[in-house]
């Protein structure tokens, strides 16, 4: 086959000459340089006569491939012109086109050798002492590019380029019989070069996948000479070509910046300072499997990437704030364009910059990139010759986008279908990362897809906080001695033994080892103040030292801080404006905040600096002196118009807390005092604030620590103020709960706050404001409750009971149903989603006779770790997967609950109705289960570990593959007799019928080799 196309080349400028074809033909590294020859002469208009001895000893344009590799990588002339010069000399010499097998074999092997040219230089600059420079192709691998001269073979059968075939291979080269019979070739050319074999696989099949853009140029160049080759392309391959184009320019304008983009306000890159994390593998409930061990984020992510077994799995990453993620999808999504493209294309999104979703996860995507690949062709997700890497960062923050619960839920299923189709089908071989914080699956963790691939990042070890000081060496100081002494003291202070153990800690978290680095740098962090912190504490301390050091550290001048003359406020006035911008972003929904919220919140506070600042912006016409005093605190320009957002997510929560913790302060003061003024918060003032600053959405776990380590800190020399708060907020919880706000003639106050918001464009109906602010109060009021029960003084007047006072006039027996059932008509679940991580310690008991009445009441997965749910009506209640560690459930009312694979690990249910319950799986270690009924409940496969079931009644419970261990104990238990598959041994144990039954180790190992 390939024969035949040269001697059609052959016979045509034979036409005029006298040369004869069976003359000796020169092999190997003659043949290559006969190929740059040709190049040469083509493009110096060489006739026939000229051209034809060059041809003659040439078996194919793959002859190249003999030569030694370095010096196609220095080849000035390109490739193409050799098939455009070809093909144009046959038209014009025969009056008629060449046939299309012949002229498609011609265009392939021009174009893939001008991939390789392409490629081979960068490839070199990265691997200078590979042997390409000498190293010319062995006789083995000179064989079989000869041969090419004769026919075409792949696995040993012979290729036939009929019409159909020469079509498919213009369509798609990479796919193509020819792209095989080339790369098989071209692999054995690198590794004789000194290249492994999966690294020469790797970089010929990113040769190969490139060679259709040359192919495409090259049939633009002759499109009048060979008009059946260009038909094929139709009239889209200028689009085509520009669409390559602008690929390479987001490639280069966006991928390839993001890892030289300063940190923060630094000088140094995001490269200089970055290090890989370890991830360990997340099983279907979102747990850290326990026998994975830790690898190193990158290597997993590459070979999980190319597994092809795992082309329908979305890559997801999972991690708390300030784990990197971030920073991973920037060096990664550079590494895949360096190591990996076109192979894969990276395409780098975040999600909280899609401002609309569509049903078709295409349309959502074409609109976020809006880049011209998007928009060209409408079918640039089918083009076989195109594969993305979509790098889609950060969940989490597309749930606080949308602000509802379902969208995160219904995007995640998106990608999982998205990366199912793209499996199976080869014109969409694309494939997803995904990453965000685990606290955003809060809730739906049952329902996500089964097609992910998770893990988790986790802490760094010593190991990666010795690479990341290594790198933290080369930038901490330009005085190479100085910059290692600095970063020695700094590791000596993290190892000393006056270091708590909390800080140790929090410096395994990257972002806060980075602020730990600093501020040890500038001389702000002392291993004094550390003593008596507990971890929000710890990270209190880090954050206010932080801000500290922005406000009065981070631009001086001789010993004068220049942050007024170049933010136009005062450090107090500073700092206000700042935790306004925090609390502003948080209630956005977003990550960013606009400007004009920002300002009209500072004007409605009167905070006198700001108002001064903003006076001075509107005389101008300007919003520039806003936006440069925000940016002294790691803000920059947000997505949106005239907006702000915060480098990184936890700043902004941090900023808020504070900003909430001024506001709750002040409700426990007669008088507020503020630089030019003073006055009282009136109850109606109150009822307000509480809305503006919780009507927004949920309150997350992050702001929550933050918000009580902050008031510890400003309560801790009169902690009476904790039942000052308390009593204010309770008193606000109980009318809400009558509905008085919502339900109010005049305008609401749920109403004014839903405006509020709808003016900064932040969508929330009056319902949605009163319900979050209602959840959030409660939260707080939990929070408050269980600090309260840790202080010995504080015990009787920080009760928070959520049916109210047991035998007072506030109390109502169904107040906490109503609430779940309220909360629930916003989505559904949203109680379990808002609170459920809160209730831990909550005391849900409603007198000494009964509890709280919570019938059909859905808390999967909630976190009740040592509540008081005694004497409670749970009957039909789902409690499955929740967190129920040293629960009272004595004496409650179970019957017909699920509470399967629940963990009831030491949970006190004595004398508990579970007729009919679902206990299957369910964790019953060490629990008092004594004189409960278990009648026909399920106990399959459930954990008895150690647990005390004397006087239960197992009447037609199934006891189906239960676990169990010598200190179980099993006296006087009752319907033993009327149990299901009760093993055999058990039956045969006369100590059932003693008075203090247990059974020996020598018992359970007899058990064990029976089961």
């Amino acid at each position: 086959m390939a024969g035949k196309l040269w001697r059609n080349i052959w016979k045509v400028l034979n036409t005029d000459i006298e040369l004869s074809l069976t003359g000796t033909v020169s092999a190997g590294v003659e043949g290559g340089k006969a190929v740059f020859e040709l190049a040469k002469a083509l493009q110096e208009n060489k006739n026939a006569k000229e051209l034809a001895p060059i041809i003659k000893n040439i078996d194919s344009l793959l002859d190249v491939l003999n030569s030694p590799l370095g010096e196609v990588a220095k080849a000035t002339l390109p490739f193409l012109p050799i098939a455009t010069g070809i093909l144009s000399y046959i038209a014009e010499q025969t009056r008629s086109e060449p046939s299309l097998e012949d002229s498609v074999q011609l265009v392939s092997q021009v174009a893939y050798l001008e991939s390789l040219r392409q490629f081979l230089p960068i490839f070199l600059e990265k691997h200078p002492k590979l042997e390409l420079i000498e190293n010319t192709a062995s006789e083995k691998v000179a064989k079989k590019i000869k041969k090419l001269g004769e026919t075409l073979e792949v696995d040993g059968e012979e290729i036939n380029l009929d019409d159909r075939e020469a079509r498919k291979t213009l369509v798609c080269f990479h796919n193509s019989p020819l792209a095989k019979v080339f790369n098989a070739i071209l692999v054995e050319r690198f590794q004789e070069s000194g290249l492994d074999e999966n690294t020469a696989k790797t970089i010929t099949e990113r040769i190969s996948r490139k060679t259709h853009r040359y192919m495409k140029e090259a049939v633009t160049e002759v499109r009048d000479s060979a008009k059946k080759l260009a038909g094929i392309y139709g009239d889209g391959w200028q689009k085509d070509i520009e669409a390559y184009h602008s690929i390479d320019q987001y490639l280069e304008e966006v991928i390839a910046t993001k890892p030289e983009e300063k940190v923060f306000d630094e000088k140094f890159s995001f490269r200089q300072i970055y290090v890989p994390m370890n991830v360990k593998l997340v099983n279907s409930n979102g747990e850290v499997r326990k026998d994975s061990d830790p690898q190193n984020i990158e290597q997993w992510a590459k070979t999980t990437l190319l597994n092809d077994h795992k082309k329908g799995q979305v890559l997801f990453i999972q991690g708390g704030p300030g784990r990197g993620k971030s920073v991973f999808c920037r060096m990664f999504s550079d590494w895949v364009r360096r190591e990996l493209d076109p192979i894969y294309t990276p395409i780098l999104i975040r999600l909280r910059d899609i401002k609309s979703f569509s049903n078709d996860i295409n349309e959502t995507l074409a609109t976020v990139i809006d880049r011209d690949f998007t928009r060209i062709d409408r079918g640039w997700l089918t083009d076989q010759n195109t594969r993305f890497l979509f790098l889609l960062d950060g969940f989490d923050e597309l749930l606080l986008e949308r602000g509802k619960g379902n969208d995160l839920k219904f995007f995640l299923e998106q990608v999982a279908d998205f990366q199912k189709r793209c499996s199976r089908n080869n014109e969409q071989g694309h494939q997803v990362l995904i990453t965000g914080r685990p606290l955003a699956l809060y809730g739906i963790e049952r329902l996500m897809p089964t097609n992910l691939e998770r893990v988790e990042i986790i802490p760094m070890d010593e190991t990666i906080q010795q690479q990341w000081l290594e790198k933290w060496k080369t930038v901490v100081d330009s005085d190479p001695t100085i910059a290692e002494t600095k970063t020695d003291n700094f590791w000596q202070f993290l190892q000393d033994e006056r270091c708590p153990q909390q800080a140790k800690d929090l410096a395994k978290e990257p972002l806060l080892l980075y602020l730990l680095a600093v501020l040890h740098r500038d001389e702000q962090l002392h291993i004094d103040m550390f003593e008596n912190a507990n971890v929000g504490q710890a990270k209190i301390l880090i954050y206010e030292q932080a801000l500290e050091w922005v406000l009065n550290k981070q631009r001086t001048e001789d010993g004068d801080n220049l942050n007024p003359k170049y933010t136009g406020l005062e450090p107090e006035d500073l700092r206000s404006l700042l935790a306004e911008a925090g609390l502003c972003v948080v209630q956005s929904g977003r990550e960013f905040a606009k400007i004009q919220m920002i300002e009209s919140r500072l004007l409605e506070k009167e905070d006198e600096g700001a108002k001064e600042l903003i006076e001075k912006a509107r005389q101008t016409g300007s919003e520039e002196a806003l936006k440069n005093a925000l940016a002294a605190f790691y803000l920059k320009s947000g997505t949106a118009d005239n907006s702000v957002e915060f480098f990184h997510k936890s700043f902004g929560e941090f900023l808020c807390a504070e900003r909430m913790t001024e506001t709750l302060k002040e409700w426990t003061q007669k008088t507020v005092k503020r630089r030019k003024t003073s006055y009282t918060v009136t109850t109606k003032e109150l009822e307000w604030q509480v809305y503006d600053l919780f009507g927004y959405g949920n309150l997350t776990a992050e702001i929550v620590e933050y918000l009580m380590a902050l008031l510890l800190k400003k309560f801790i020399k009169n902690e009476i103020y904790f039942a000052v708060l308390f009593e204010r907020l309770h008193e606000f919880y109980l009318r809400w709960c009558d509905g008085e706000f919502i339900e109010a003639t005049e305008e609401t106050l749920p109403q004014k706050k839903a405006r509020q918001l709808q003016q900064q464009d932040i969508e929330r109906g009056q319902r949605q404001v009163d319900i979050y602010t209602g959840l959030n109060v409660m939260i707080l009021l939990f929070e408050l409750h269980r600090y309260g029960q840790s202080k010995e003084e504080l015990k009787e007047k920080l009760q928070f009971h959520p049916c109210g006072q047991p035998e007072s006039e506030e109390f109502h027996p169904y107040r906490l149903l109503k609430i779940i059932g309220y909360a629930d008509s916003l989505i559904v679940r949203a109680f379990l989603a808002i609170v459920g991580q809160f209730l831990s310690d909550a005391n849900l008991r409603t007198s000494d006779l009964s509890g709280a009445d919570l019938r059909t009441a859905d808390l999967r997965s909630a976190n009740l770790i040592r509540a008081n749910l005694s004497d409670a009506n749970l009957r039909s209640a789902n409690l499955s997967g929740a967190n129920l560690s040293g629960v009272y459930l004595n004496s409650a009312d179970l019957r017909r609950a699920n509470l399967n694979d629940a963990n009831l690990n030491d949970a006190d249910l004595s004398g508990a109705n579970l007729r009919s319950a679902d206990l299957s799986g369910a964790d019953l270690s060490g629990a008092d289960l004594s004189v409960a009924d278990f009648s026909s409940a399920n106990l399959g496969a459930a954990n008895l570990g150690a647990a005390n079931l004397s006087g239960a009644n197992l009447s037609g419970v199934n006891l189906n593959n239960i676990r169990w261990d010598s200190d179980t104990k099993w006296s006087n238990v009752v319907g033993l007799e009327e149990a299901i598959n009760v093993p055999e041994k058990w039956k045969e144990q006369s100590e059932f019928e003693g008075s203090e039954n247990r059974f020996s180790s020598e018992d359970l190992e007899a058990l064990g080799e029976e089961e």
